[in-house]
């Protein structure tokens, strides 16, 4: 029997989404925040996981990044009723492996979800580099040609958002709603504290300058 676990804080929804796949014969479990989703995708066993993104406590985007950090491939499909270019892509590379737009025909959701099920897990995640900074999203470690840098988990996180945009503009917004969540109401200039830790481990040490300051807009590194 396929085993699907249904994360969203919307009750009513991941109802919906529980009776139709109960209606095909799956067992389904819910929960209905993020730390409670992650608990139950790390100690138990599913063939899919149904991920909202916006939800309390933990966004889905933070859920997905610590299963992979965790090495758990299981496949994800995220909901969300961000239909933006931008949205769908921090999904995918966070290791989403779909992306479904609220509302949804249930039909394509539920061919979807088999889709993802015949797939099964994906193989371990490649390596990102960019010039000779490697990060390792399976092993989380980072490396400047072959020596270690050790980070910690906030610099980690704010390094993988960079390096999975390189080439492009990544602003602190974004960065905010990757690395913490939504409902972050601290000081927005802490990215400025983290890109100068970033700067002290992965550049200064080796003489080069990776992340670049675009002034009123963001970072960008490569």
């Amino acid at each position: 029997m396929v085993h699907a676990l249904v994360v969203d804080d919307d009750i009513r929804a991941a109802e919906t989404v529980r009776r139709m796949l109960v209606s095909d014969g799956w067992a389904v479990t819910v929960a209905f925040d993020g730390p409670d989703g992650l608990w139950r995708a790390t100690e138990g066993s599913y063939d899919v996981i149904v991920l909202d993104i916006m939800m309390p406590g933990m966004n889905g985007y933070r859920v997905l990044q610590s299963l992979r950090e965790r090495e758990i491939w299981t496949p994800v499909m995220m909901l969300s009723a961000k239909d933006g270019e931008y949205d769908q892509a921090e999904a995918l590379d966070c290791g989403a492996d779909d992306y479904l737009v609220k509302p949804f025909s249930v039909v394509v959701l539920k061919a979807r979800l088999r889709a993802l099920v015949r797939r099964g897990a994906p193989e371990r995640p490649v390596t990102l580099c960019v010039g000779d900074l490697s990060l390792d999203p399976a092993e989380h470690l980072v490396r400047r040609g072959d020596t270690p840098i050790p980070l910690t988990p906030r610099e980690y996180a704010v390094l993988e958002c960079l390096i999975r945009h390189a080439g492009t503009v990544v602003s602190k917004a974004d960065i905010l709603h990757s690395v913490w969540d939504e409902n972050y109401e601290g000081d927005p200039n802490i990215i400025e504290v983290y890109i100068a830790y970033l700067r002290k481990r992965i550049d200064q040490p080796f003489g080069v300058r990776s992340i670049r300051t675009v002034r009123g807009v963001g970072y960008r590194i490569g």
